[in-house]
């Protein structure tokens, strides 16, 4: 027979649980917020609309995305470092190697073949096409038997994908550009997404999120090195307005939505981050909306609407959830 004092420990533990997992859908919102925002912002700079005549227009996207990894790398590392010491980063190789692997087939491998996407085909391709994602998070979670595949989570994940597609305009005046290269490496950047859901979920189990966040992106700076080098950077000769745009950047799109993503991974298991994180190309358009004076047309208001259902429904408690993460790499 319980007692009072068992009633009241498991209400509390309940409660707990509760707060935890709201807290994670809280993180993994805050991060699409500051992807949208670093988005509007990268379109106005783009669009010589971020202030003019100096030069911010004529940055290359290769190079703005490796900017923003090394420089958000160098900022956590320098921060860790004096806070914590030398000792306290340190990790065994064996976890060293997973977390590499982590930032770079994950982190550096979305971003490089999202944008390789855009370039083939179109945003609207690379964007439906990479935000795949939750099928491919359900499908492995199921199968490897660390999660139940139900009604709730197969709804989620089509409410989630065709809100999607409402938001970009596809089945109004958008359209998909099939180019085969185009279409790979979109593929590409939702199994590196999927990827880095399912990995950061398992090294967040063992690991703070800043150990995380460092050396994913250090990975990730050390593969942008190889493809650009920093030679092209400087031969750029951007102006000092350019370069403190391009640290601003960093900390808007890498620093603080990551720090966000694997706080919220921490508190919720793969599929259901991914589907919160489907939230990203709806505060791209809403933020657009209010910064860019872009219209928000009645098709997409839809697909927002169907993006937060999704989101509604996946977190609504069921049975038999989750068990321990899944590390992809074993």
């Amino acid at each position: 027979m319980s007692t009072p004092n068992n009633i009241r420990t498991q209400l509390q533990v309940k409660t707990a649980a509760k707060t935890e997992t709201y807290a994670g859908y809280l993180y993994i919102a805050a991060s699409a917020i500051f992807w949208g925002i670093s988005a509007s912002l990268g379109r106005a700079a783009f669009t010589g609309r971020l202030l003019p005549n100096s030069g911010i227009h004529d940055i290359n996207p290769i190079i703005l995305s490796q900017c923003r990894t090394s420089f958000s790398f160098l900022v956590v590392f320098l921060v860790l470092l004096l806070r914590r010491g030398w000792r306290q980063l340190r990790m065994p190789w064996h976890d060293l190697i997973r977390i590499f692997l982590l930032g770079l087939a994950g982190v550096a491998a979305s971003n490089y073949f999202y944008y390789l996407a855009i370039q083939r085909t179109n945003v609207a391709t690379a964007i439906i096409v990479q935000y795949t994602a939750p099928v491919w998070v359900l499908l492995y979670m199921v199968a490897r038997g660390a999660e139940r595949l139900t009604a709730a989570k197969l709804g989620s994940v089509f409410l989630a994908i065709t809100g999607i597609a409402l938001v970009i305009g596809l089945l109004g005046q958008g359209k998909l550009q099939l180019d085969a290269i185009g279409v790979m490496a979109a593929l590409a950047a939702a199994f590196s997404f999927t990827f880095y859901n399912i990995g950061g979920h398992a090294m967040l189990a063992r690991y703070d999120r800043w150990i995380v966040l460092l050396y994913t992106t250090q990975a990730a700076s050390l593969f942008w090195m190889i493809v650009n080098p920093p030679t092209k950077i400087l031969d750029a000769h951007y102006s000092a307005a350019a370069w403190v745009f391009l640290l601003m950047f960093a900390m808007l799109s890498v620093l603080v939505p990551f720090s966000f993503y694997f706080a919220g991974l921490q508190h919720l298991d793969p599929t259901k981050a991914v589907i919160v994180s489907c939230l990203e190309p709806v505060f791209t358009i809403l933020i657009a909306a209010l910064a860019l004076k872009e219209v928000v047309r009645p098709i997409q208001a839809l697909g927002i609407v169907m993006v937060l259902s999704a989101i509604l429904i996946v977190q609504r408690r069921v049975r038999g959830g989750s068990t321990a993460p899944v590390d992809p790499v074993n």
